[in-house]
């Protein structure tokens, strides 16, 4: 993820990214230069699964979550 994207008043969440596409639980292809985009209440109310790699070594921790569904934008 790169780059700030959060407006604290409307909850819009708007971020650049790379990495690589799933499909079907494994890595598909290499993606770069795309925007994740969502609305934070939309995004919290949208979690369908919680993992349970957490890891409390630092002050900052939390799970990896899953969200049912952003946008998805760019190659």
């Amino acid at each position: 993820m790169m780059g700030f994207g959060f407006n604290a008043i409307t909850g819009d969440y708007s971020r650049g990214a790379s990495g690589f596409w799933i499909e079907d639980g494994k890595l598909a292809y290499p993606v770069s230069e795309i925007t994740v985009s969502s609305n934070l209440d939309s995004m919290l109310k949208g979690i369908d699964a919680v993992g349970d790699d957490l890891d409390l070594k630092t002050s900052i921790a939390a799970p990896t979550l899953r969200v049912r569904s952003m946008t998805l934008v760019g190659t």
